[in-house]
C-alpha cells in the first residue's frame, strides 16, 4: 500500500514524541526521504505518493513542509486531531489513527526513526548533501524533483 505523506508524517511525529526523538520540520523532511528510500529498497515500492524535491537544506516533500512550516525549527507537537477540507469545501475534524498504516510498514518507519533518533536535523541535511539523489539535481532557486528511481538506485 502507498500512503499519503501527511499520514506518514503524523506517524513519524507521534512516534518521535513518544520515543524522545525531537522532530522539527527540517528533520521530518529528512526522515521522510530516508523512509521513502527504505521502502523502495526493502519493499520495492514507495511509502508515500507525493514527490520529493531538492531544496537548499536537502530533500523536501512540499506537502509535508507546508503543513508544518509554522513550527519553524521547533519540535512538532504530537498530533491527535487534524483538519481536512472536504470536496464541498467544509472543514472536517479528524482523529489520527496510526493503524491507517499497516503494522509491517510502521515497523519499517520505526526502523528508520530509531536509526536517526540521535541525529540532528542539520547532520541529516549534511548527509543528504553528500548523496547523489540530491547532489545530482539540486540547483539554486529551483526545486527539482528527486525521482524514486534515483533514490532506489543510490540505496540499492
Amino acid at each position: 500500500m502507498v500512503y499519503k505523506v501527511l499520514d506518514v508524517s503524523r506517524y513519524i511525529i507521534n512516534y518521535g514524541r513518544d520515543n524522545n526523538c525531537n522532530v522539527s520540520n527540517l528533520k521530518l523532511q529528512k526522515l521522510l526521504y530516508f523512509v521513502q528510500a527504505e521502502f523502495l529498497v526493502s519493499e520495492n515500492r514507495p511509502c508515500f505518493e507525493e514527490k520529493i524535491e531538492a531544496w537548499a537544506f536537502g530533500p523536501v516533500v512540499p506537502k509535508a513542509y507546508f503543513e508544518y512550516m509554522n513550527n519553524a525549527g521547533l519540535e512538532i507537537p504530537k498530533i491527535t486531531k487534524f483538519y481536512e477540507v472536504t470536496s464541498n469545501f467544509e472543514v472536517k475534524e479528524c482523529i489520527f489513527d496510526e493503524t491507517i498504516i499497516a503494522e509491517k510498514d510502521r515497523e519499517s518507519i520505526r526502523k528508520v526513526m530509531d536509526y536517526f533518533k540521535d541525529w540532528s536535523a542539520w547532520a541529516m541535511s549534511e548527509l543528504t548533501h553528500q548523496q547523489a539523489p540530491w547532489k545530482d539535481v539540486y540547483e539554486v532557486n529551483k526545486k527539482n524533483e528527486i525521482t524514486l528511481e534515483a533514490i532506489k538506485g543510490f540505496f540499492v
